[in-house]
């Protein structure tokens, strides 16, 4: 009987040890768990705040402001629309020079740019 007693006992014991262990990680989990909650509920307050600052920095009126405030940007007019027209003979793209300098290239880039339909 004492042998009995003391098998049991050391059960007891072990099972005892278990539901402690068993309550510390359950423990560990929820503290996770409340800060993976907070920290989503930061994201989500950032997120908002950042949707409301592209909205506010994507409206037409602002970058209207800013283009003609900060870069001096002036509207397009009817008046100061120039047009480039180049005769339909005249040049072709298998005709123009390899450019061999920067000058060069930014001298063949207007001949392409006007074959396109004009700059304005």
């Amino acid at each position: 009987m004492n042998r009995l007693n003391i098998f049991l006992l050391m059960i007891v014991m072990g099972c005892a040890l278990s539901v402690v262990n068993a309550t510390n990680q359950q423990r560990q989990i929820f503290i996770q768990l409340q800060r993976a909650q907070s920290q989503e509920r930061q994201l989500q307050q950032d997120y908002s705040q950042l949707q409301y600052q592209q909205s506010a920095l994507s409206k037409t009126s602002r970058i209207e402001q800013i283009a003609t405030a900060s870069l001096k940007m002036q509207a397009v007019s009817t008046g100061r629309t120039q047009y480039l027209t180049l005769d339909p003979g005249a040049a072709k793209a298998e005709d123009a020079p390899i450019p061999t300098s920067a000058a060069a290239s930014a001298s063949a880039a207007a001949p392409a740019a006007s074959r396109k339909g004009g700059v304005r």
